[in-house]
């Protein structure tokens, strides 16, 4: 297809592009819109989404009316629950005067994600698929714990990223805080291309610092669209000169081609410099940083041009790779519209009026209505009948979806978060997206026993979405238990039964989800003999069990030699040792970062089994946990709280109370923040006890750090709980 003029009909269309696909994917910007809770991520989205045409009237997280936060319970409660997919259309402007060109707008898929901690898995699964990502951060504030969890995922899954730092409107707004905040506690390599013009209530504007003009926006204009772009004012010249010295020299340090023109001394324009931006940025070597204020509309759109000029399309980042099924193989799958498709599910979403969506990236090829998509971790193969793009809570349908693209597919069986979706012909496993482990667990029944199939379905449903809650029934007691991220979590999928499915229920407590490992080495042997008449059951193995490194989670090895127990027995022996694994020898909870190794053994020609087998590698598994000196772990909470000085002592006593571990306390304009590691079992009712003890000056943010053994003297009142009795008083 031949290269169409930039001004007419948009950038040229390289050879990976279909030519009926409306939007090319040098065009496309797939980018996510992630941070604390309460830095402003959905308001930032909701001004993206009215400068951008797509809305016509802004709405606000307190009065319950955005677009992206669309859910009762979000509404309801001002905070984002659900990532929300939507897609705008930006016209990008020519070299940094703001005047709009007559040519094809840039796509741009945005994805808002939640900040709260407890929705985690929701940031997780779609850092997996987004190409970047805009990190907002509070002018006050800073980096928070949740800033710093959201910057790992990002990290882990490689996502470029731009940092805006929002609400400069607010008291005790500090740009330069921030800026050092990112420096220090992410260890960015962060520099301004804008600087804010003034601050708190006189914060009117912004300084490009690429272009070395000023926006003034209009005191009179509600929505923020009259600004002016002039000349900088006199008296921040010299900080603007600056900046850009400090840019340039930043930018330098790490890209060639412009340390080439600084070196010949040559000048440096605006373009050669955004040019040489945007090649770390796509590296992940350089956080270009904002500023503005999303709620008094300052600074958005700015923002957007920053999206464009600095975050990546499809193409400029590296291809996503794959394993072969069969043969363990990497596979490489660069975006291209002409090649075999492939694409990640990365969420599951139960429609109210079209079933069960499957939301997925395309990473390379094109889907059309029709097509037969095949499962390589099911092998199983499926007609496509419906294929949809999102826009919040609005579905449209599309007859082709092509590379780079982020939609949804309906009434697909037998699919799971982080399945790959491809041609039968191209067998690929895609790395799924990972996720943490629930820390908390409650007892559920329903009200009636009309209600218990009800219940049933909804919680399977609801686990099907999302692969941070649980549902399973307590053997020993017969309850039906859920788990979760915390409290929160679990009260909106309460919620969610209610409305949903219409299945009311009772919980018990919040109980803690404890895990079992042992401390040193041992061998266990288990054997499984039966007779009784006729034919018998035989199944006998060793194994050796040792720690594993803290996090590593469960190792199995088959180091069998000489056929001991013969090859079609071993996946029942290890089917054995998972399931003793996952039941727990101590307290009935699952074990973690054990290596485990199946090294001896002996088989009955005739009387063999794998349920025999199955059944010696339970005993062998409980034989040496009873040796290997099994303890608990309990989930310690990485805490930060930030309050007034005079409440710090108070604070602190009751923190030290709760067993917590303060690792700093810094010292903010008129605040204080203290940091600290506290088992989640005493963070019960700490809402309540932090508002009492500061008068309700003081908030907190709590986020899952790690797992601890719990104290000797804490673990029999434990073991007495779980077994029904009442705990001894200490």
């Amino acid at each position: 297809m031949e290269a169409t003029s930039e001004k007419s009909k948009g950038a040229p269309v390289s050879s990976v592009n279909s030519p009926h696909r409306p939007y090319p994917m040098e065009r496309t910007r797939n980018i996510g819109i992630a941070a604390h809770i309460d830095a402003g991520k959905t308001t930032t989205t909701e001004r993206i989404l009215f400068y951008t045409g797509l809305i016509h009237r802004m709405g606000d997280v307190d009065d319950g009316n955005t677009v992206t936060d669309w859910m009762e319970q979000e509404r309801e409660r001002g905070i984002t629950i659900t990532s929300a997919a939507t897609t705008c259309y930006w016209t990008q402007k020519d070299d940094g005067t703001y005047k709009a060109f007559q040519g094809v707008p840039h796509r741009i898929n945005i994805i808002d994600t939640p900040g709260h901690v407890d929705f985690t898995a929701e940031v997780e699964r779609s850092m997996r698929v987004l190409d970047g990502a805009v990190a907002v951060f509070c002018g006050v504030a800073g980096v928070q714990p949740q800033s710093e969890t959201v910057w790992r995922q990002a990290t882990k899954y490689r996502v470029p990223r731009i940092a805006f730092v929002n609400k400069m409107d607010r008291t005790g707004a500090n740009f330069e805080n921030a800026l050092n905040d990112m420096r220090r506690k992410l260890g960015a390599y962060a520099y301004p291309v804008f600087l804010p013009i003034g601050k708190e209530d006189h914060f009117r504007g912004v300084i490009d610092v690429v272009n070395q003009k000023a926006i003034i926006y209009d005191p009179e204009d509600e929505n923020g669209l009259k600004f002016d772009i002039v000349e900088v004012p006199a008296e921040l010249k010299e900080s603007a000169a600056a900046a850009l010295a400090e840019l340039i020299d930043a930018v330098s340090n790490k890209d060639d081609a412009l340390a080439e023109l600084v070196i010949e001394n040559k000048p440096i324009t605006p373009e050669a410099l955004k040019a040489a931006i945007r090649r770390l940025t796509c590296r992940i070597e350089l956080v270009p940083v904002l500023c503005g204020s999303a709620f008094k509309k300052r600074g958005v759109q700015p923002l957007v041009d920053a999206v464009v000029d600095y975050l990546p399309s499809p193409l400029d980042i590296p291809p996503a790779t794959g394993i072969d099924p069969d043969t363990d193989q990497r596979i490489e799958v660069p975006s291209n519209d002409n090649g075999k498709f492939c694409s990640l599910a990365f969420k599951l979403w139960t429609d109210p009026y079209v079933g069960k969506l499957v939301f997925f990236r395309v990473y390379s090829g094109q889907l059309n209505k029709g097509d037969v998509i095949y499962n390589p971790r099911t092998r199983k193969r499926e007609r496509v009948s419906r294929v949809m793009m999102i826009q919040a809570d609005k579905r449209i349908d599309v007859e082709t979806t092509y590379a780079g693209d982020i939609a949804a597919l309906v009434g697909l069986k037998n699919i799971t978060t982080g399945d790959t979706l491809c041609d039968e012909d191209f067998n690929i496993l895609l790395e799924p997206p990972t996720f943490p482990e629930p820390v908390i667990s409650m007892a559920v029944e329903p009200k009636t026993k009309a209600d218990r199939e009800k219940m049933s379905e909804g919680l399977q449903r609801l686990a099907e979405e999302d692969p941070t809650f649980r549902c399973f029934t307590n053997e020993e007691t017969g309850q039906l238990i859920i788990a979760g991220m915390g409290e929160l979590h679990l009260e909106i999928i309460r919620d969610r039964l209610f409305r949903e499915f219409k299945v009311a229920a009772n919980a018990g407590a919040p109980q803690i989800a404890y895990r079992e490992t042992v401390t040193k080495a041992a061998e266990g042997e288990g054997k499984f003999i039966r007779q009784s008449g006729g034919r018998g059951q035989y199944g006998h193995a060793v194994i050796t069990l040792a720690p594993n490194e803290r996090g590593k989670g469960i190792e199995i090895e088959n180091k069998i030699v000489g056929g001991a127990i013969p090859k079609e027995y071993i996946p029942a022996v290890i089917d054995g040792i998972e399931e003793a694994v996952a039941g727990g020898v101590l307290a009935g909870y699952p074990m973690v970062d054990l290596k485990v190794a199946i090294v001896d053994g002996t088989f009955h020609e005739v009387d063999s089994s794998e349920l025999a087998f199955k059944m010696a590698g339970i005993f062998a598994l409980k034989e040496a946990a009873k040796k290997a000196n099994v303890i608990l772990l309990e989930p310690i909470m990485k805490v930060e709280v930030t309050t007034p000085d005079e409440y710090q002592g108070d604070l602190l006593g009751d923190l030290n109370r709760r067993r917590g571990k303060i690792t700093s306390i810094e010292a903010k304009d008129s605040s204080t923040v203290l940091t600290a590691e506290v088992p989640l079992a005493e963070m019960f009712g700490y809402a309540t006890a932090i508002r009492s003890l500061s008068k309700g000056r003081a908030a907190y943010s709590m986020e899952p750090f790690r797992f601890e053994p719990v104290p000797a003297n804490i673990v029999a009142g434990i073991l007495d709980t779980v077994k029904g009795r009442p705990a001894a008083r200490s």
